[in-house]
């Protein structure tokens, strides 16, 4: 099945459960929304470990300790070619797809073939390479959030053995608490999918030893864009 039929199919038993519930067949009702504020204002948040001095510094700290690699440039300008050294000084392909959201970048120019789409799930057309941007990040556990849309589709992320970051330096939250209460603050309805990437995927299951790239990318890269 391809991802727009699976995409339809879901979207459609979604839309059946939530008639059964007499809930809207879009989003929260405005009840909804007040009651979810209610709730979170009658539980305050509880104390917080502190994560002091430089943000993204911890946060890159964080980040390579879970077998992540970090790069920071001067501007969104620099990233193209950021993503093209990473590649080559690592001999991996120089194409797949790319965030429609970061399809202005000048990926020609860096000699880069990434398409602005979802990543492809078929035989014989798997990307090798997803470069994303980030919704947010975590400095307490060096940790990437992603949020799924039109613009931003989850695929990208999930699907190519290596997965390059984009993240803005501002977006760097100390706690998770903070990066959804921005999340909150700024998309007012959560999407569909809300994505935390800490390293690339692994798993311990044989033999109790830790195996990369079990159920996604064996690599991760994140570019950090100081301006």
């Amino acid at each position: 099945m391809s991802i727009g039929k699976s995409n339809q199919a879901r979207a459609s038993i979604l839309a059946r459960i939530r008639k059964a519930q007499g809930r809207p067949a879009l989003g929260a009702s405005q009840a909804q929304l007040e009651e979810i504020e209610t709730y979170l204002r009658a539980h305050p948040r509880g104390t917080l470990p502190p994560v002091e001095g430089d943000l993204v510094a911890r946060f890159r700290e964080r980040a390579e300790s879970m077998q992540s690699t970090t790069e920071e440039v001067a501007s969104e300008s620099a990233v193209p070619e950021a993503v093209a050294r990473y590649l080559r000084a690592g001999n991996l392909p120089l194409k797949g797809c790319v965030w429609p959201q970061l399809a202005h970048l000048d990926w020609k120019g860096a000699g880069l073939e990434l398409e602005p789409r979802a990543a492809s799930r078929e035989a014989g057309r798997d990307d090798p390479v997803g470069v994303t941007g980030a919704f947010a990040a975590i400095a307490e556990t060096g940790t990437l959030m992603l949020v799924s849309g039109a613009a931003t589709p989850g695929s990208v992320s999930l699907v190519p053995e290596t997965h390059v970051a984009v993240l803005r330096a501002e977006r760097v939250m100390a706690h998770m608490e903070e990066a959804w209460d921005l999340a909150r603050a700024e998309l007012h309805r959560l999407p569909r999918a809300v994505t935390f990437i800490s390293g690339p995927s692994r798993t311990g299951d044989i033999e109790q030893k830790i195996v990369l790239g079990a159920h996604g990318p064996y690599r991760v890269h994140i570019i950090i864009v100081r301006n």
